[in-house]
């Protein structure tokens, strides 16, 4: 019988059916409500019931309704946090309720002009309300539509912005926010709108556009109907070399591959489904091209080198400079083919035969696929091949790609595989997977696996158990006894402690199917064996160890019960206690073992035997915990002294050690029976008793607390009595009665004390109800400790003691975290066969949580303590606190030193321990802080009143308001003390003090309910603690721990809730003004950090606590104040929440602003330092839309729309009528102020600039604050635009000084404070221009206007259109046509031109001729020769490559449109001596004017233009004549700019001249025949296709001349004719529809696969021999015409390789092929043989159209075939093994059968070097491919081995012999390592054959030693296993090969 049928499958147990049965005909809002009662029914206490909480939820949207009514956005998002809240409850929400509010805040995304982290809150709560991180998705395509359309428009004017705003948009991500959004709803994107999707996105997906347009595809393409859209989409892949295109497709092919796994019977239905095809839902075209990707997606190195080379793609995407990427997304590609693997997996072909040993021919093929499934297949092949990538000493970067490539194909497989148990599950039957599909990917993946494990990096090795985590739920059998080999391996050997660690963390991943009987059987009685043998792990030596140790011990313990069940009777006679055993049971007695074979201990028994033998290993049990607990007491004796500041045990690895043992011991003593229990307890109790070590004080407290969480009772009797009596004499005698107030270290005296401290601390801090009897003790045992404990170690321990023993009592928490129910455990028959449940899974409803509830005895030793403890320390306090006037040196010093921190310290613990006990009620909010004109307290965000568990709750019971009195008290003493001290002048020795109050502030604020940072840390540890028991998200058991953990988070979000959006009392209002404020501003550091940290988290739980704080925060940065006080405020206000808030407020803004302006008076260097850094910080909340945000007044139809569907869905009273009317009212008033407001700051700040005696630096922020006000919606005031005009020319007075001050050159100064004022003009005008033509206010802010220049024609006929372009334009009716942004692939219907002759032009309302007339007024007679004077300056920006400078070229643009060139008789003969200036940043000058003044002509009057070109044309040639090398670029970079996306006919007298250059290429001088040929090519690049009517003739004169003597030209000429091909390159269908058409019918659809040179490419092929014959001989060879043309082609194959169009030069790179491996054999000629292995080896990795693989394969072959120089074989074996690994799947059969021809004869070539590389070559094809010929090939192999006897050295035939023999001996060697990692039947008589030639003469030695010690290496983790294989003979010939013949033999 199989071992694999003696367990039961753990994911096919039969509760998840039934539950799936029992949920998959209900309603989803049903399953919500199971669901939530799963929740409720885990808590203590009643919760609200679902009508409560709809309630709750109607009162939220109405806020939300209101707020979106009256356009207060700001408000809005606070309600949505309250939202947030409200989705946390995890309460049922209706589908229509849930649509209808995703399209509320879909409508919200899509409002113009709104600030961007607004938007950001609303993509999140789109994002929550879908839930997409559920399994099942909140809504489907049937329950919402939304449209596309707005949103696009929205997206598009962030990807292309309009010309000069570009640089205004800064780093806003909105781009990525809006994709976000899209890709989160394009499944509600209506299908029908799929074509008309197509036809916007496609015609303008050009070269310059995919980075931005294809992440547009992904985004928005609804996953159904994909018939349509995929065809195209692989079309354009195919045609682009593109790393983000290769993200994006992947991601979206593992997305649709997921989709549509149900193919035409998913929810997508018959029509939007897709069909299953070959493979999955793909053809085989399809699917070879995404394997082929991702195969390359691994960079593993394949071939000779000895580094994968990142892919041409990366590249390419670099090189795209112009388009930019601005789309960013982290995509997993690995992911994305994991998807794409599993759920492309199905029984789909037949099924491959094991035919490794089946004799047949070398040419016989393999038939079938594994397992019957064609993916399953590839993924062999994929593995296969990178196998032995995966083994630790072959590791690099690639090692985590793969390991991650194991990890996720598990996870996805479990998932599919879980998901298609379930009886809802709609896969067809035929396309599930079955049990041997799983086993047979089990087994694909196991070896790599299993080798990754013992990786070197940690993040690979967490990879890979990952892995075999999930295969080992999967298919134990396989996997278990594999790894239990290795795990006894490496726990037994001492010295490899990599190895230790590494099976540690291994057994930790496996501890469920290792201990459950159900999973795995023969997994139990391991248990006891590895747990002995990891003791030795746990060693302060090594940390690292330890960790793993322990993380092991918790993870197998964590599932088992810790008894000897040796004791009870046997366990035949048990049965019927494992669930479902009849249907487990399985007849074990054919299993019979041979005799005289010994039995494996992995191997399967009979349940009965197994449990057994199980029964007797715990017999153990007993010893492994005596051991455990002496081991750790060992540990804890030889740890560092404890001290330091934070008072750890030594350093980090020692606390990290100390945390691990605490976790492990936490579980263990959990676990323990009853018996064994009392055996450590004994044991400690002794130990305890009996020393008292300095060094373990708080390690040891932490033990005791362990044993105390498990059985309080036991441990409190056995530890209460003599602790108490032993402080207590130890107190007697004087120990902790020295006063100190700061950490150092432990006095020896005191040790006991602080010994028996730390074991009460633990024994208090579980079992309240145990407390209860010792109830007088423990209050008497506190006021002693208050009192008498004086040392800082000492109150500290008492204060910690009192804060576990309030928490326990008080707290609501869970009291059994066993694995196992309380009522189970306590039944004796559990007792007495608990094995039989060890790894208990549990479905979350039939989890009985045990709760720790207050009872009323707690409550009242709760208030017992505050009256006779705490109240007390507070009197002492308050008595000397109120009696300050009489202080004299020793109060003082005993209020400071002792009072304060003793006393305070202990009072605030207490309450530190009580944040669940007294719920808060209303509050009388004295200050409320907001505006009663703009604002409305109906709006102020309210916390959500949830049950939560507190314990007094009723402000009318005695018991409440008494504990209430004593928080008020302890609020009031804090102030108390504060106030003292604040009176304390002089010394730092109150600081301490000090530090105390503001922690007791802290407590009274934020020890409530349960902080943000807690609640993260709890959800942290319950996700760990479900993902480590589950293979799926889809899997409904867990661990009881598990549920545990999830009701305990769930119970605490209900906490965290109370803590939000609390509401300040006058005290509350005191303490944060009067003292924390204050303390903010101390002089202090430590007090002043402490303080503000304190402060910014109370103002994020208090409402409006930050604006009641801010005016003494202003206050404190005026003139006058201590430097200290300022830099205490400049702190506070820069805080990121602080500074958004006040930056969204227009009146707090300019306070801000102004502050921060104002500041220059302070001298101290880190004061202003800190200006600078927050002024930068506010830039990003200072732009046009914050201010919009806040006073909106557009339209909003979309969102009006939305809100009347969400009305309808709530009751009539969903919104308070009078509240909305109110709100709209103010909300007037609002916009009305806010604009006041911002005029009156903008003026403030401009006053502040204005001032003559303002420094440079303030001046530059000033500039950058007033350009953040600078508006589309309102024109800038006049005096702001003559500021900024006076201060273009400004030399700033003074800057010289400041600039050596700050150690700047003045240059720079100036440059950056004149450059800020050009940019600030430039952004004026842009935005006066918007407005002028914006119609509506859409039109303004979608940036949609229409300029009144621009028309709009229709494309009716392409070819005429794009002939009328060629043709020059007509004078009286011809229109230009700057930006053709269409075309490509397809062309849109319309476009826009511009008309020659401008019969308008453009009018300006008043407020912006204002503004032109004090621009105007500024330009005069010397303004433009100032202007050059300083744009000449050097430049100290120290730059790569010379540049021209935007933003001086986008300032005379500006003026140049803004004064259509009346200014032009000024400019001219100021430029005029610049362009021939020998200075090169005057020229730099000249070209920047000229660049501005052509673009800036754009509609300028004819005239002025006619004299700008008449002026300008004879300059061109003594411009390009005088360039040197050192200013050529300046001008080069000219032509790009001025014709860059503008007609080129708008510069027809620049063109002309550029046409009738005369191109030299035989000059003397290299630099002058370049410059031109650089104009040409930058003129190619700059007009891009309009080059194409003249491209042939330029195409023509570059190949003619590819001759050139010199490198840079012929570097020119490949930049060039790359240039030339990509603007040939124009598919342009007409319409759509046709690109689609074509796509589907046409086998080149964009004519990739037509070279464009081809005749030229063809004609210097030809021509090639002949030049060859012609090379000179060296030193002159590299002159030859052979090497120079060679060099120019090598180039430009190179240059277009990698470019993002690398397909265009695909095929003359194939009819280069032979002449590449022709040029490769120059060794004398370095650089050619160097571009042509380079090439060729690119050339081999990129990726290639299965059409077009074998027509490579075969030039590949045939060239080695055919060449007679072993030089080329040599470079062209490394070209095929890339090749032939890239397109593994892609090669047919035919071609890997000449693959294997042209090896074996490359084997018998005379060469040895060729012989040894195909020997390598031969063992990947066979490994990858050939696995069914190797016994034909060892035979052949063989018989010529046999057949060649070597004759002596002198014999003629010597050599031929050594050749044959070693070709033979090669073979055999290649055979071997092909199984680089197993031991397969035919190879140990190999080595026989192969020992015989040991001793033969090199290179057949050397070549059988290599090949022994590379089996060894790769044989060496599983050698004891696979020595098994071989015989004695065997093994000695295998020793003779690995070290020769012995001597003495």
């Amino acid at each position: 019988m199989d071992e694999e049928d003696t367990s039961v499958d753990f994911l096919e147990s039969p509760s998840d059916d039934i539950a799936a049965a029992l949920v998959s005909d209900r309603s989803a809002y049903e399953k919500q409500k199971a669901t939530l009662q799963t929740y409720l029914d885990s808590l203590p206490y009643e919760c609200e019931s679902i009508d409560v909480m709809q309630a709750k939820l109607e009162y939220i949207v109405g806020k939300l309704i209101i707020c979106a009514e009256s356009k207060n956005w700001l408000v809005l998002t606070t309600w949505d946090a309250i939202l947030q809240c409200w989705l946390q409850m995890r309460y049922p929400m209706t589908t229509p309720t849930r649509a209808k509010l995703v399209r509320f805040y879909y409508e919200l995304c899509l409002l113009p002009g709104i600030e961007v982290r607004v938007i950001r809150s609303w993509a999140d709560m789109l994002y929550r309300l879908l839930g997409s991180k559920t399994v099942k998705r909140k809504l489907e395509a049937t329950d919402l539509q939304l449209p596309w359309k707005p949103l696009w428009d929205v997206l598009y004017k962030e990807l292309f912005p309009k010309g000069r705003l570009v640089e205004f948009q800064g780093n806003r991500n909105l781009n990525n926010i809006l994709l976000y959004v899209a890709e989160s709803c394009k499944r509600y994107f209506p299908a029908s709108d799929i074509l008309g999707m197509l036809e916007t996105f496609l015609p303008i997906l050009t070269p310059d556009t995919t980075l931005t347009m294809i992440p547009v595809l992904t985004s928005f393409l609804p996953p159904t109907h994909t018939h349509i859209y995929l065809p195209v989409i692989f079309r354009i892949w195919e045609a682009f070399n593109s790393h983000s295109m290769d993200d994006r497709f992947l991601e979206l092919a593992g997305i649709l591959a997921e989709e549509h796994v149900t193919g035409k019977e998913g929810l997508a239905g018959e029509e939007g489904g897709a069909a299953w095809k070959d493979i999955g839902i793909w053809t085989q075209e399809e699917w070879l091209m995404l394997v082929s990707k991702g195969i390359e997606s691994l960079y593993v190195p394949v071939g000779n080198s000895s580094q994968s080379l990142p892919p041409t793609s990366v590249q390419a995407d670099a090189s795209a400079a112009r388009q930019g990427s601005k789309v960013k997304k982290n995509i997993s590609r690995i992911s994305s083919l994991a998807k794409l693997f599993v759920y492309s997996m199905a029984l789909d072909g037949p099924i491959r035969g094991d035919s490794a040993s089946t004799p047949g021919s070398p040419n016989g093929q393999q038939m079938g696929y594994l397992a019957g499934s064609k993916a399953l297949d590839s993924l062999d092949k994929l593995i296969t091949s990178t196998e032995s990538f995966f083994h630790p000493s072959n590791s690099g970067h690639w090692t985590f790609t793969l390991t991650n490539l194991l990890q996720r194909l598990t996870v996805e497989f479990a998932d599919r595989w879980l998901e298609e148990q379930q009886p809802s599950c709609k896969t067809p039957i035929a396309h599930r997977l079955t049990p041997s599909l799983r086993r047979a990917f089990v087994n694909v993946l196991r070896t790599p696996a299993l080798l990754a494990m013992f990786s070197k990096d940690s993040f690979s090795i967490s990879m890979a158990q990952g892995a075999l985590r999930v295969m080992a739920l999967l298919e134990p059998t396989l996997i278990m006894p594999e790894l239990l080999e290795r795990a006894y391996g490496g726990l037994e050997v001492v010295n490899e402690t990599h190895r230790t660690t590494a099976v540690l963390k291994m057994l930790a991943g496996i501890s469920l199917p290792l201990v459950s009987e159900i999973i795995w059987r023969p997994g139990q009685k391991h248990l006891l064996p590895l747990l002995e043998l990891c003791l030795p792990g746990i060693d302060l030596n090594d940390p690292n160890k330890t960790v793993c140790a322990t993380l092991f011990i918790v993870s197998a313990i964590q599932h088992v019960k810790i008894g000897d069940l040796s004791m009870h009777h046997s366990g035949f006679a048990l049965s019927g206690d494992a669930p479902g055993e009849e249907l487990m049971e399985v007849d074990t007695e054919d299993a019979h073992i041979p005799e005289g074979v010994e039995m494996s201990p992995f191997v399967s028994l009979g349940r009965q035997e197994e449990r057994t033998l199980v029964r007797e290993s715990t017999a153990g049990f007993a010893d492994w915990v005596t051991s455990l607990f002496r081991r750790v007491l060992a540990l804890y004796e030889n740890l560092p002294e404890e001290g330091g500041k934070k008072k750890t045990t030594g350093g980090k690895s020692e606390e990290t050690v100390l945390k691990s043992i605490k976790s492990m011991l936490d579980v263990v003593t959990l676990h323990l029976s009853d018996q064994l229990f009392d055996l450590v307890l004994n044991l400690v109790f002794d130990y305890a008793a009996t020393n008292a070590k300095s060094n373990a004080i708080r390690a040891f407290g932490q033990l005791i607390a362990c044993l105390a969480r498990a059985q309080p009772q036991k441990t409190l009797d056995k530890f209460l009595p003599s602790c108490i009596s032993r402080i207590q004499e130890e107190l007697k005698y004087g120990a902790s009665s020295v006063r100190t107030t700061s950490t150092h270290d432990l006095v020896p005296s005191d040790t006991t004390l602080h010994w028996n401290m730390s074991i009460l601390r633990g024994c208090l801090a579980y079992g309240a109800h145990s407390l209860l009897k010792h109830k007088e003790d423990i209050i008497n045992l506190l006021s002693l400790l208050v009192n008498k404990t004086k040392s800082e170690r000492g109150y500290t321990g008492t204060a910690a003691i009192v804060a576990r023993v309030m928490h326990a009592l008080s707290g609501v928490y869970p009291s059994n975290n066993r694995f196992v129910d309380n009522d189970l455990w306590s039944q004796p028959e559990f007792g007495k066969s608990h094995n039989a449940q060890w790894g208990q899974l549990y479905e979350a409803k039939d989890v009985k949580v045990e709760w720790h509830v207050p009872s009323t005895e707690e409550v009242q030793f709760i208030l017992d303590i505050l009256d006779r403890v705490a109240a007390p320390a507070l009197d002492k306090i308050e008595a000397l606190a109120r009696s300050t006037e009489h202080w004299d040196e020793v109060v003082r010093n005993d209020f400071c030193r002792q009072v304060t921190r003793q006393y305070l310290l202990f009072v605030r613990s207490v309450w530190s321990g009580l944040p669940s006990f007294l719920k808060e009620g209303s509050k009388d909010v004295v200050h409320p802080c907001f505006d009663p004109e703009v604002e409305l307290e109906g709006l102020l965000v309210d916390h959500l009143d949830v049950k939560a568990g507190f314990v007094l709750t009723d402000p009318n019971d005695p018991r409440y308001q008494q504990a209430f009195e004593h928080r008020i008290r302890f609020g009031n003493v804090a102030h108390l003390a504060a106030v003292a001290l604040r009176q304390i002048q002089g010394g730092e020795d109150h600081l301490d003090a000090v530090v105390a109050v503001v922690k007791a502030i802290d407590t009274y604020f934020l020890d409530y309910g349960m902080s943000r940072g807690d609640f993260i840390t709890l959800q942290k540890n319950f996700a760990q603690s479900r993902e480590v028991n589950r293979v799926s998200a889809r899997q409904k058991e867990n661990s009881r721990i598990a549920w545990v953990k999830r009701a305990q988070v769930y119970h605490c979000g209900r906490l965290y809730i109370h803590a939000l959006y609390r509401r300040r009392s006058s005290l509350d209002d005191t303490l944060l003004k009067e003292d924390l404020a204050e303390l903010c501003l101390s002089p202090y550091t430590r007090v002043r950090r402490l303080a503000q940290s304190v402060l910014h988290s109370a103002c994020g739980s208090y409402v409006r606590a930050t604006r009641y704080i801010l005016p003494s925060i202003f206050n404190a940065l005026s003139k006058g104040n201590d430097p200290d006080r300022i830099k205490g405020a400049l702190y506070v206000l820069g805080n990121k929440g602080t500074a958004a808030l006040t930056m969204s407020e227009p009146l707090l803004r300019r306070q801000y602003l102004v502050a921060l302006l104002e500041c220059q008076h302070e001298e101290k260097p880190s004061i202003q330092k800190l200006v600078t850094t927050f002024s930068a910080d506010s830039l990003i909340h200072l732009s046009e839309e914050v201010i919009r945000t806040s006073a909106y007044t557009a339209a909003t139809p979309g969102v009006q729309a939305a809100i009347r569907t969400l009305e309808a869905e709530f009751s009539a009273a969903v919104v308070d009528r009078n509240l909305m009317a109110a709100a709209v009212k103010c909300a007037a008033t609002h916009t009305r102020i806010c604009l006041e407001e911002t005029d009156k700051t903008v003026h403030s700040i401009l006053e502040i600039a204005s001032r003559p005696t303002t420094h440079w630096r303030y001046v530059h922020m000033a500039t950058k604050f007033l350009m953040g006000f600078l508006r589309r919606d309102a024109v800038a005031p006049p005096e702001l635009a003559r500021f900024f005009m006076a201060q273009t020319l400004s030399p700033q007075p003074g800057i010289r000084t400041s600039a050596e001050q700050y150690e700047l050159p003045s240059q720079t100064c100036t440059t950056l404070i004149d450059s800020l004022f050009r940019r600030a003009i430039v952004k004026t005008a842009v935005l006066m221009k918007i407005r002028a033509y914006a119609k509506t206010d859409d039109e303004l802010w979608l940036c949609k206007w229409q300029s009144p220049f621009a028309r709009t024609i229709s494309i009716n006929d392409p070819s005429a259109f794009l002939a009328q372009l060629d043709q020059p334009v007509n004078e009286v009716d011809g229109f230009y046509v700057d930006l053709v942004d269409t075309g490509f692939l397809a062309w849109s219907k319309t476009i826009k031109c511009y008309p020659v002759n401008l019969t308008n032009s453009a009018t300006w309302d008043s407020a912006s001729r204002g503004c032109l007339q004090a621009m105007r007024s500024f330009i005069g007679d010397g303004y433009y020769t100032q202007l050059a004077t300083l744009w000449s300056q050097e430049s100290s920006k120290a730059s790569g490559s010379p540049h021209l400078h935007t933003e001086n070229v986008n300032f005379m643009i500006t003026l140049a449109k803004l004064f259509n060139g009346e200014h032009l008789h000024l400019i001219l003969p100021v430029v005029e001596p610049l362009m021939t200036d020998a200075d090169k940043f005057k020229q730099a000058a000249a070209a920047e004017i000229l660049t501005g003044l052509l673009r800036g002509s754009k509609h300028w009057p004819r005239q002025a233009r006619e004299e700008l070109w008449s002026w300008l044309t004879p300059r061109f040639g003594v411009i390009l004549t005088q360039a040197k090398p050192d200013t050529v670029a300046y001008w080069t970079s000219f032509l790009e700019h001025t014709l860059l996306n503008l007609d080129p006919r708008r510069f027809q007298p620049l063109v002309n001249w550029i046409l009738s250059l005369h191109l030299d290429f035989q000059g003397d001088s290299a630099f002058s025949m370049t410059k031109a040929l650089n104009v040409i090519v930058s003129f190619i690049d700059s007009v891009g296709f309009r080059f194409n009517s003249v491209s042939e003739r330029y195409a023509s004169i570059l190949f003619n001349n590819a001759d050139s003597n010199y490198a840079e030209i012929r570097a020119s000429i490949a930049n060039a004719l790359s240039l030339i091909a990509k603007y040939q390159w124009r598919p342009a269908y007409p319409s759509v529809d046709a690109l689609l058409t074509a796509c589907t019918e046409s086998p080149d659809p964009l004519q990739i696969r037509r070279g464009f040179f081809s005749d030229h490419v063809q004609s210097i092929i030809d021509n090639l021999p002949k030049w060859k014959e012609e090379r000179f001989s060296p030193p002159r060879v590299s002159q030859s015409r052979y090497d120079k043309v060679g060099l120019t082609m090598l180039l430009w194959l190179w240059v277009s390789l990698y470019s993002p169009e690398a397909c265009l030069v695909r095929p003359h790179a194939m009819a280069l092929l032979p002449e590449l491996l022709s040029m490769s054999e120059l060794s004398d000629n370095p650089e050619l043989q160097k571009y042509s292995s380079s090439v060729l080896r690119v050339l081999s990795s990129v990726y290639m159209p299965p059409s077009l693989t074998h027509v490579v394969l075969d030039k590949l072959v045939s060239a080695i075939q055919s060449s007679e120089s072993w030089r080329i074989r040599l470079h062209a074996l490394p070209a095929l093994v890339v090749f032939f690994y890239r397109n593994l799947l892609t090669i047919s059969s035919s071609g890997v059968l000449k693959v294997m021809d042209v090896l074996l004869d490359c084997l018998s070539d005379e060469n040895v070097e060729v012989r040894e590389m195909s020997s390598k070559t031969l063992s990947g094809v066979v490994r990858c491919s050939q696995r069914q010929n190797i016994i034909p090939l060892k035979n052949r192999f063989i018989s010529l081995a046999r057949s060649v006897k070597l004759p002596s050295r002198t014999h003629n035939d010597y050599g031929e012999s050594l050749r044959k023999l070693h070709s033979a001996i090669l073979g055999l060697c290649a055979l071997i390592e092909s199984f680089p990692y197993s031991v397969e039947p035919w190879m140990p008589s190999l080595t026989e054959v192969l020992a015989r030639h040991a001793t033969d003469p090199p290179p057949i030695s050397t070549t059988i030693r290599h090949c022994a010690s590379e089996f060894k290496k790769t044989h060496q983790d599983t050698w004891h296993k696979d020595q098994l294989a071989f015989d004695e003979d065997q093994l000695q010939s295998l020793s003779s090969m690995l070290v020769g013949t012995s001597y003495y033999a």
